[in-house]
């Protein structure tokens, strides 16, 4: 026996080591190429179900087999499975790991934010068109396929944001989405309804679209620019500049701006001058 007791392990320290092993035996099998299907299937059904993942479901009363179906991602639909422009073979490849990300939320894990981030990150290269380092994703964020995401470096996500990339998100890198914000890169037309059009919407470097603010297809929100709470963004937001209201209009210029930013006319690659779009106080 030892003369003095083995210290042991922090609580804290143990449970994020049990994290880590757990999110490693995910990011593994993801690189391995495992089946995607099954890969969700187990991981929700050890979440939800744990006594029941070795079952044979025919054994079961009908309640029980219905729910367990649902951790196959196989069984479920997909409101953008619906999208006329859908890339079906890429977003076969996607849909096990938006319905892991979404039931993840739903689970008696979801509310570890440690965790839940982290399990964001580990499927965001798997997920994603692009995705930088230090992503920082929060709880209830959905997207439309995935597969039309480009995010930078130092990107965070809050809480409860709609980022509908079937047209094409770009984020930029140190990008901040608050609460509740939304952003489009599809839009109907007002005389057809069923007529989309799908725009790519770019938000540029250092850019933050505050709570509950929302960003329509196809506007380019320059770098370091902010649309504020509740706005609009309808159209295209100049560096530097604070966009607020519906629609957004620019009120201010961040006090760190460089003098381009404060030019009301804007000279063009042919060399004409256009108005810059939105100088301190207009639209």
């Amino acid at each position: 026996m030892p003369r003095y007791p083995l210290k042991k392990l922090d609580p804290a320290a143990e449970a994020t080591a049990l994290y880590q092993e757990w999110l490693d035996d995910i990011r593994t099998a993801l690189e391995r190429g495992d089946d995607r299907w099954e890969l969700c299937r187990r991981t929700l059904t050890g979440l939800f179900y744990p006594g029941l993942r070795d079952v044979d479901p025919c054994t079961l009363p009908l309640t029980p087999r219905v729910a367990l179906a649902q951790m196959d991602a196989r069984n479920v639909t997909l409101e953008p499975e619906y999208y006329g422009e859908v890339d079906t073979e890429k977003f076969n490849q996607c849909k096990p790991l938006l319905w892991m990300w979404q039931m993840f939320d739903r689970s008696p894990l979801g509310g570890n934010v440690h965790l839940g981030v982290q399990f964001r990150r580990t499927l965001a290269p798997f997920l994603f068109k692009r995705v930088g380092r230090n992503f920082k994703c929060f709880h209830n964020v959905e997207f439309s396929y995935g597969y039309n995401m480009e995010v930078g470096d130092d990107v965070v996500v809050h809480r409860n944001v709609l980022l509908d990339d079937r047209g094409g998100i770009v984020l930029g890198n140190g990008v901040s989405i608050s609460d509740y914000a939304n952003i489009y890169s599809h839009t109907h037309s007002i005389v057809d309804q069923v007529d989309v059009s799908n725009l790519k919407t770019v938000i540029d470097d250092g850019v933050r679209i505050t709570y509950h603010a929302t960003v329509l297809a196809g506007t380019h929100v320059g770098a370091n620019a902010m649309v504020g709470a509740m706005a609009v963004a309808t159209k295209d937001v100049r560096p530097y500049h604070v966009n607020v209201g519906i629609p957004a209009k620019s009120v201010r210029v961040k006090p760190n701006a460089p003098p381009e930013a404060y030019k009301l006319t804007l000279r063009r690659e042919d060399g004409a001058e256009v108005p810059a779009g939105g100088g301190a106080g207009e639209g």
